[in-house]
């Protein structure tokens, strides 16, 4: 018998003798991080709900309490007593009956209702039938991505649950080494921007910090050194994803056909985002007529093997460390994420990007731990001059802007990241039209911008207080405004749009790497009554940058053979700084000087070379921390 076997043979033992004699226990398993109890008596839990925290707490481990398939009601008398127990205002969409399992998913336009004060109703439900609920939004928006992960994830029901027992079991093996040692080897993004990834290694575990691409470049990170892949792909434990933006997931999918089979944890949005822009990644690739570095199909795989982790949840990811997730920000789902290394050992956080103030769509960045001895800070905007406009003066630079434009006549384009950048910019344009500050017109949603936008209605519990409560009310729900336009009729429907009265366009790539951004600049370049209108980050070497710097020629492509066709671009172009998903050099020494506890060690990431040393500077002489600017391929040892 496993070490892991005799595990589970004395948790049995040890929850049946805490748990009242009427109520038995059939199996006790790991699934994932969870240790999952099998009852024939859930109804007995359901009635009182202090049982399942109280064993939680004395085992020190996430519990799941599943009914043994011979305790349940048939699904067809389920449904019916589900329905009545659940309120009608709930909205009931859907119920999906997984017998091997003894779960339902309720669909519900409403999950709190479904839910109820402090669990009630989900309580009564499984008092009624049971069955264990599991609850999840119907999205205000329809979305594809949404609905396709979620049959995905149903088809796969079996495979996912073998992958999940298999990394339970890996979590909760027996340790091998009595040594205790913490390093962080650096990948990529170290003086640069893009290509984030990280080796998180203990004498025990090694776990890799995300795996993103370089917008405007081929490089990729260095997953090759004995470090990463270089002992075998499964010499990784696991995957921790910060955000799903595609400089620190694109090459995910990439580990899968390298041999990987291990979990992936981020946050719910994060793995449908992911799944959205690494498909459109492959698309985009294949349109410019190069080969992708995967196929489609390993994206499914990263998707069957994500675990999805909320907020503050302390999870068991390795037999010496816990990971925690906190919002960082900066898109929807991006996560500061805290690794608890051993008993007390060491305590590292890495921040991936983020925004410490508050915005129109998220909560400003978490930087109240427990313990953090080693910081490693993202340093996009950390050069000494990179300060940004405030969201106040910005907005009204940006309406300055279309309404100067809209008086000549002329279209505002505006490059946007599909995830983040564009719904603040959707935000702002519908308050600022509804409230009379700019006219009334058109603003066209092209790219996946109106698909993440339904990702993100579906979420709103990872948005603002007040935005959240704006969603739940569909008549208020700034989103649906009559204004927004999804550009699904391709280059007819932009030509129309070119050769129409003015208006707003809303596209992606934010950089001008590629997609219909190009489309935008052929068709409106030439208008200099028009203007394009940069409000987010552009990196060194990609077009935006290029063309942010004056370039006037723009390369706007061409045939296959490497030939390009060139434009001249007549159009205005003004940049609007303050709208960035990053923090500006206040906001990340403000995140770092109010930072409980203040960490000892800082390592400055995820900048151009100027960026981390005058933030690795400054933390140093104004703070009094030791900071470090590394290089791509630097070990760092902490114990």
């Amino acid at each position: 018998m496993s070490s892991v076997d005799t595990q589970l043979e004395e948790l049995k033992a040890e929850v049946t003798a805490e748990l009242p004699a009427d109520i038995s226990v059939s199996d006790v398993t790991y699934e994932g991080p969870e240790l999952v109890i099998y009852t024939r008596d859930p109804k007995r839990f359901a009635r009182d709900s202090d049982l399942i925290r109280d064993l939680a707490g004395k085992l020190r481990k996430r519990i799941t309490v599943r009914p043994d398939p011979a305790s349940l009601s048939p699904p067809e008398t389920a449904r019916d007593r589900i329905l009545d127990v659940v309120p009608e205002e709930a909205g009931v969409t859907d119920l999906d009956f997984h017998e091997d399992i003894g779960e339902v998913v309720i669909e519900a336009q409403k999950p709190g209702m479904v839910i109820g004060r402090h669990g009630a109703t989900l309580r009564e439900i499984t008092q009624e039938v049971g069955w264990t609920p599991e609850v999840v939004r119907t999205p205000p928006i329809e979305s594809s991505t949404v609905s396709n992960v979620r049959n995905f994830l149903k088809q796969e029901r079996d495979d996912r649950r073998q992958i999940l027992e298999r990394v339970g079991r890996q979590i909760h093996r027996e340790q091998l080494s009595d040594e205790e040692w913490v390093r962080i080897t650096t990948l990529g993004c170290c003086r640069e921007v893009g290509r984030a990834a990280f080796i998180l290694s203990t004498a025990e575990t090694r776990i890799l910090i995300d795996c993103g691409d370089k917008p405007g470049s081929d490089d990729v990170p260095y997953l090759q050194v004995p470090e990463a892949l270089g002992a075998g792909a499964n010499s990784l434990d696991a995957v921790v994803l910060t955000h799903a933006h595609l400089d620190h997931s694109a090459l995910v999918p990439l580990l899968y056909k390298y041999g990987y089979d291990g979990p992936i944890y981020t946050t719910e949005p994060t793995r449908d985002l992911m799944g959205l822009l690494q498909l459109d990644y492959l698309d985009v690739a294949a349109k410019e007529g190069r080969t992708p570095p995967y196929e489609s199909e390993m994206v499914r795989e990263a998707i069957k093997h994500t675990i999805p982790i909320e907020y503050g949840d302390v999870t068991d990811i390795a037999p010496d460390v816990k990971l925690t997730f906190h919002n960082a920000g900066h898109i929807l789902g991006s996560a500061v994420t805290h690794f608890h290394i051993g008993d007390g050992l060491y305590n590292v956080a890495f921040s991936g990007d983020i925004h410490y103030d508050d915005t129109r769509l998220f909560n400003g960045a978490v930087n109240d731990f427990p313990r953090v001895e080693t910081l490693v800070l993202e340093s996009t905007y950390g050069g000494r001059n990179d300060y940004q406009t405030d969201q106040e003066d910005a907005e009204q630079k940006l309406i300055e802007a279309i309404n100067e434009t809209y008086d000549r006549g002329g279209k505002v384009v505006i490059p946007a990241f599909a995830v983040g950048r564009s719904q603040e910019m959707m935000l702002v344009l519908e308050e600022a039209m509804r409230t009379g500050k700019i006219p009334s017109m058109p603003v066209h949603l092209d790219g996946m911008i109106w698909e993440a936008t339904a990702i993100h209605t579906t979420y709103p519990e990872y948005l603002r207080d007040d935005l959240r409560d704006r969603i739940f009310h569909e008549d208020d729900n700034p989103f649906l405004a009559d204004e927004f336009n999804h550009i699904d009729g391709g280059d007819d429907e932009r030509q129309e749009v070119a050769d129409g009265d003015p208006c707003i366009v809303l596209s992606t790539s934010g950089m001008v790497t590629g997609g219909p951004i190009m489309s935008w600049l052929r068709h409106l370049g030439p208008d200099p009554d028009s203007r394009l209108l940069f409000v987010g980050y552009q990196a060194q070497g990609t077009l935006g940058r290029r063309i942010q710097n004056g370039w006037d020629e723009i390369p706007i492509g061409g045939d296959r053979v490497g030939r390009s066709d060139t434009l001249n671009l007549e159009m205005d172009v003004k940049t609007v700084d303050g709208f960035s998903g990053h923090a500006d050099r206040q906001g990340l020494e403000n995140f770092v000087k109010t930072m409980n506890p203040r960490p000892e060690k800082i390592l400055c990431v995820h900048g151009d070379e100027r960026s981390v040393q005058d933030l690795s500077s400054g933390l140093y002489h104004d703070y009094n921390l030791r900071t470090f600017s590394p290089k791509n391929l630097e070990t760092f040892r902490f114990r």
